[in-house]
């Protein structure tokens, strides 16, 4: 798409008895500031420390998974194994703003490709999400639809030594906050039931009682999830002000025009207009405030009932004893959306398992990956493509 920023496509052919199986990534990471991290681990020095960690921008999202996925092909050609389906790797660029890697990928390629099933990210495993020192597995089988929207408020400038409400900063900040004091609505969709059950059968107690029966699913709800705000955002349609602005002045001048940017994430069944309703509600008829639409995607999702979905969960256990497994509705937006309105069965997991703290450093500085990490993705990844590609002499890794 862009002569600096190109993709990558490998493919290990198979003998067509089976339609290919394609693994995802992106190549491109978020920027990060060499200030924020430590002088000998910088965000891509790749460093390894005295722990064990590979140390990195991108390094959970999602080189680290690149890699595995690279070493997954690499090991299925040293290993001579017998294909009876095409696996094909895609690496591609710009996935973190526009995704114009996918998009070339989908829009010249797609039908060449023939990818039936694909991995990419979305899940991840982690402890201490639901109960502490327990490790939960899920693999995204849908994603939240993202609406990303600018707020913009036309009003009054002035001076800025004779402070007016109705001055055009003083107008948003009003609006935001009646959009931060919003309370959303809780809808527990399937695949949390599923993992909230599954997880609650691991567990016991009276936590697992309850995790385990959908009607007092809700009162549990209303602590331990809301709480988390992964496992809120799972849970909500949610709203996040991601910017601001009023542009270029001197401190004594008000602008009469100031932005905010909102970053919503959609259940599936909500649709853009039906979050726009709810915030203009919110908002209330101020003829002040615009709402524009910069992009709208709406939610996907592939069906759990697949080999592959059922192999991936398969080695992710065997290479992680004792912990537990669900589906999971993801909250972010990845490249998969492109492949499911291709018709694709995309499923989301990074085979890594991190405590809540480590996982907080994807986008942020210290982001980092164990070795043992890598090695036990590299493990589940691979058994779980030798599952469903190999041909009459099935191998194990």
């Amino acid at each position: 798409a862009d002569p600096a920023r190109r993709s990558l496509i490998a493919r290990l052919a198979g003998d067509g008895g089976a339609p290919p199986l394609c693994l995802l990534s992106h190549l491109d990471v978020v920027p990060a500031d060499p200030a924020e991290w430590p002088a000998d681990k910088g965000p891509f020095s790749g460093a390894i420390d005295a722990d064990g960690y590979v140390w990195g921008r991108g390094a959970l999202d999602m080189k680290g998974m690149g890699a595995v996925e690279l070493m997954t092909l690499i090991w299925l050609e040293r290993l001579g194994v017998p294909l009876e389906r095409d696996v094909i790797l895609i690496a591609v660029a710009d996935e973190e703003v526009h995704n114009t890697g996918m998009r070339e990928v989908v829009a010249e390629r797609w039908a060449e490709l023939g990818c039936a099933t694909l991995v990419n990210e979305g899940g991840i495993g982690l402890t201490g999400a639901l109960f502490p020192d327990e490790t939960a597995i899920v693999i995204s089988t849908a994603e939240k639809g993202v609406l990303w929207l600018r707020l913009t408020t036309r009003a009054a400038g002035g001076h800025g030594s004779t402070p007016r409400d109705d001055h055009a900063p003083a107008v948003l900040l009003g609006a935001l906050e009646r959009l931060r004091a919003r309370e959303p609505s809780v809808s527990i969709p399937p695949t949390m039931r599923e993992l909230l059950a599954r997880a609650g059968a691991a567990h016991g107690g009276l936590a697992g009682f309850v995790m385990r029966r959908p009607t007092l699913t809700d009162w549990f709800v209303e602590g331990r999830l809301l709480a988390q705000p992964a496992t809120r955002a799972a849970i909500t349609n949610t709203v996040t002000i991601s910017g601001l602005s009023t542009g270029e002045h001197a401190p004594n001048v008000v602008p009469n025009e100031a932005h905010a940017l909102l970053d919503c994430r959609l259940q599936p069944g909500v649709t853009d207009q039906m979050m726009i309703a709810e915030l203009r509600a919110l908002l209330g008829e101020d003829p002040r405030l615009v709402l524009e639409v910069l992009h709208y995607a709406s939610a996907t999702e592939s069906p759990r009932d697949d080999p592959f979905f059922n192999a991936l969960a398969r080695h992710a256990l065997a290479s992680h004893p004792g912990a537990t497994f669900g589906p999971a509705l993801s909250v972010g937006f990845t490249d998969s959306k492109f492949a499911r309105d291709q018709g694709t069965r995309a499923y989301g997991l990074v085979p890594f398992v991190v405590p809540l703290a480590e996982l907080a450093t994807m986008h942020a500085p210290h982001e980092r990956v164990s070795v043992e990490n890598l090695r036990r993705g590299l493990r589940t990844l691979l058994g779980a493509v030798l599952e469903v590609s190999a041909g009459a002499a099935r191998q194990s890794p």
